[in-house]
Parts: structure tokens; sequence; C-alpha cells
């Protein structure tokens, strides 16, 4: 019997056969290769596009949504739940409304170091000349700070704030005074000299200013009783705690007490730049995520050589008449300086530090030193203080507007 199985052509057969299924096999593979190729690239346009359209119409397509509700509503939250939130540290929002000629510099040289070692926004408005703002800006500022990332600490020159009062969450304030005096006397110097920064900043400031006024003797100034040597000028540090209204800039008992109100109710530590050491030091216990290790920064001979350049050029005294004549004219602004001075020696009291002051609460420093005895700031009479009354009737109602 022959054995067909081993013939040529059999084999041949099966090998054609053999070949012919390899190739459709390739085919194949070579096809569901292009089509997987194709269907990723067209999943990957889609996403594209569906990232396009989210942000250009502010939110996902009407197909992602369609598609979301095909495929069901469970989320990375709904099986996960939310992530964990940042602690944020109490308080997280801080307004330093910083008085001018206060060391409000130094204390703003101070924060950008903290800033960065400590990780808090600092921002620092750049507005000099704008203490006092219609109702729209007022709005518009507390909603602009509201909208910084916490934590943050904002600075500036204005006056108090009153943010409950648009139905917006209160900040905690902090500030530095100086003996009023003293703040008048280095701003007078300051805008006709300007500091040690530079030789000519204070032209650039006052370019207007012309020579008389410019090297105007202060002794005249004061006893002439010139514009800038008398009320209202001088009733400068009181607005800033008494806030936007207008009888904050009349001087007057109205403006002192609501100011006195304000620090009470609003400012977390209101110090004094004669005792600026301890107001720091204040500031690192009542706010450490801030002003941890300031002290320390402060007394780098780093910083003292760049806080150096902040004094006040060719600052002198004026005659002791000319000075008790200007403290007669700022009873209200040394009403409310020694109320803080008080609060804030009241402040070391309570955290354990000892005051070295022993001052007379009538009397300011430099006139004790000089040996002269200045009386009691004058009272009004009977008229002012009904007139006063009035005033204030009226602006309790301005409080309860919305």
């Amino acid at each position: 019997m022959k054995n067909y199985s081993s013939s040529p052509r059999l084999n041949n057969h099966s090998t054609d056969r053999n070949s012919r299924k390899r190739f459709w096999f390739s085919a194949l593979w070579l096809r569901f290769s292009l089509r997987d190729y194709g269907f990723c690239m067209a999943t990957l346009l889609l996403f594209c596009l569906g990232s396009l359209f989210y942000q250009l119409n502010g939110g996902p397509p009407k197909v992602l949504l369609e598609i979301r509700q095909y495929l069901g509503e469970s989320t990375f939250v709904d099986d996960h739940g939310p992530p964990t939130p940042r602690e944020l540290p109490f308080p997280s929002e801080v307004i330093y409304n910083r008085v001018g000629k206060c060391g409000s510099r130094t204390v703003v040289l101070l924060l950008r170091i903290l800033a960065e070692k400590h990780q808090f926004n600092l921002v620092s408005s750049d507005i000099h000349n704008k203490t006092r703002l219609t109702k729209h800006e007022q709005v518009d500022l507390m909603r602009n700070i509201s909208t910084i990332p916490q934590p943050f600490l904002y600075t500036r020159h204005v006056h108090f704030l009153n943010f409950t009062r648009f139905r917006i969450e209160q900040p905690v304030y902090i500030n530095i005074i100086r003996d009023p005096i003293n703040r008048f006397l280095s701003n007078y110097f300051f805008r006709r000299f300007g500091d040690w920064r530079g030789e000519q900043n204070h032209l650039v400031r006052t370019p207007q200013m012309k020579d008389d006024e410019r090297y105007l003797d202060i002794n005249v100034c004061i006893m002439e009783n010139y514009p800038e040597c008398s009320n209202p000028r001088l009733f400068y540090i009181v607005p800033y705690f008494c806030g936007q209204h207008p009888q904050c800039r009349e001087p007057g008992v109205w403006a002192v007490e609501r100011a006195k109100q304000n620090v009470i109710e609003n400012f977390l530590l209101v110090g004094i730049l004669e005792e600026l050491e301890d107001v720091l030091l204040l500031l690192e216990r009542l706010l450490p995520h801030y002003f941890s290790d300031v002290l320390t920064i402060y007394k780098s001979p780093a910083f003292w050589k760049m806080g150096n350049l902040t004094g006040t050029v060719k600052k002198h005294m004026p005659t002791l008449e000319a000075l008790q004549v200007l403290y007669q004219r700022m009873k209200y602004e040394y009403d409310f300086y020694n109320f803080i001075r008080d609060q804030f020696h009241l402040t070391k009291k309570k955290i354990g530090l000892k005051s070295t002051s022993q001052n007379s609460a009538h009397e300011p420093d430099f006139l004790r030193e000089l040996a002269l005895r200045t009386h009691e700031p004058l009272e009004e009479d009977e008229e002012e203080e009904e007139e006063e009354d009035m005033g204030q009737e009226d602006a309790n109602i301005w409080l309860v507007q919305p």
C-alpha cells in the first residue's frame, strides 16, 4: 500500500494553506492595531476639545455632562471623602493701617523679611495720600482685601475701615503710634528735607513746595498759626482709629471716644514707638505665625544698617514756648495717646513684661526732660460741649444706616 501522506504534492498543499493562514492573521493584526491607534487618538482629541470648551465657557461642555449622567454621578469625593482642609492660623486676616511717621517703614521692612520666612501673604499698598475714602471706595477696598489668600497681612495708610458695617468679616487690626508732637516734627522736616535714603527724595515728594515754605522756621509756623501748624492739620493720629465718618476728622471728644472704642473692640494691639522693642515682642507673642523671630531680625547688624536710612534729615526741636503752644493745640491727640500708652502697659503687664516708663499722664517726654511743667490741656466751655453732644447724636444716626 502506498503512503500518500509523504507525497510531495500533499506537502506543498499543506505549506500553501499554512502560508495563507499566516497572511490573514498578519493582516488582521495590522488592521486591529490601526483601529486601536485611531480610537486612542480620537479619544485624546475629544478630551482636549472638552478641556478647551470648559475653559472658554466657564464650565464643562454639555456632552461631557451627558456622558457623566450616563455613567453615573459617583466622583472621587464620593468614594474617598473631601480633601483635608488646610489648617489656617488664627487670626489669618490682619490689617496694619499704619500711621504716618510712626515707624511704619521700619515695620514694613521687617514684614517683608518675615513674609518670606513664614510664608504668609504680605500686601503693602503704595497709596500714601488717600486715607479718607468714599462709601464705594470703602466697599471696593474691603472686598479686595477679603479676596487675598489667607493667611495675609495687609498694610496701608488708611483710616479705620468698619467691615462689619458692610456685612463683611472683620479682620484683626494692629498699629503703632508715637508722641504726637514728635510725630508732627518728624513729618514737618521730612516733607521738606526727606531722609537719609536719598539727598533729593524730598524734592520728589513735594516738588511744588516753594523755598519760602520749605525753609519756613518751625517756630514761626507755630507761633504765627500757619495752617500746617494748627488744627485741623494737627489732628492726625485719632482719625486713623476713629474711622471714615466725617466727624472723625474734627478735633473733639466724639472722635477721641470713638477711636478708643474701636481700639478696644477691633485692635489686637496698638503699640507706642517709644517702646518699639516691647511692641515687637508682644506681636511675637500674640501673632507668632507672623512675627516669630522678629526681635532677632530687628537687632541684627544687617537690618540696622538698612533701617538707619529712614531717619529724618535736619530735624530739630522748636523753642519751649512754641512747644507749649503746640501741646495745647494737640490736647485731643494727647488724650488718645495717653490712653493707648496705658492700654499698652496694661497688656505688657498681663503678658509678664515689666514697663520701664514712669512718665506723667499729661506731660510729654521732651517737655519733662527740658524741665518745662506744662499745664493740663484746657477744657472746652459748656456751649462747645453741647454742640459736640448734638454732633454725637447725628453720628449715631449715621451708624445705623446700612
